[in-house]
């Protein structure tokens, strides 16, 4: 949450900065860059890692075999929604700089960055929804093709992760 929502802070004022160097710096430029954006970056995600110990860890045994990490180890088992979420975010900042390029942005390029946010979302849930682990065992080349109708009912399906079958998206 703290790369998250501190990143692209910290990306524009370290753009900003950049830009405007041998000039006066902007009014938050570079100590924003020091003060909360790394503070939530670094201290936040540091605590976070740091809470995360052998005593702490409330995984089986079976658990821990599973996904094959140490007790007191965290590992993220999916990691394509992340995947999409960075890829947009650096699509974002191009972008952001061919809108602002002109220093005007039109109602067109409002219109198709507020578009563009819904296709985050259908992506992202897309990416959950379909995500395949190892440990599942899927013949990748067999999978079926999907059509939309199809594709829109396993995203709108209510069942957990948990609840599927084996061999069941």
């Amino acid at each position: 949450m703290a790369l998250g929502s501190s990143a692209p802070e910290i990306m524009l004022n370290v753009i900003e900065t950049v830009m405007t160097l041998g000039q006066k710096p902007g009014e938050l430029g570079a100590s924003t860059i020091v003060g909360s954006a790394a503070f939530n970056l670094l201290v936040i995600s540091g605590v976070s890692i740091m809470a995360v110990t052998e005593e702490s860890d409330e995984r089986t045994d079976e658990e821990i075999d599973e996904d094959q990490t140490p007790k007191g180890v965290k590992k993220i088992g999916k990691t394509k929604v992340f995947a999409v979420t960075t890829v947009f975010s650096i699509l974002a900042y191009v972008w952001m700089y061919v809108c602002l390029i002109d220093e005007i942005v039109t109602p067109a390029e409002a219109w198709i960055t507020l578009a563009l946010f819904p296709v985050l979302i259908l992506m992202a849930l897309a990416a959950d929804k379909l995500s395949i682990n190892k440990s599942d065992n899927v013949d990748v080349d067999h999978l079926p093709i999907l059509n939309t109708a199809e594709f829109i009912s396993i995203l709108t399906n209510e069942k957990k992760d948990e609840d599927l079958e084996p061999g069941e998206l």
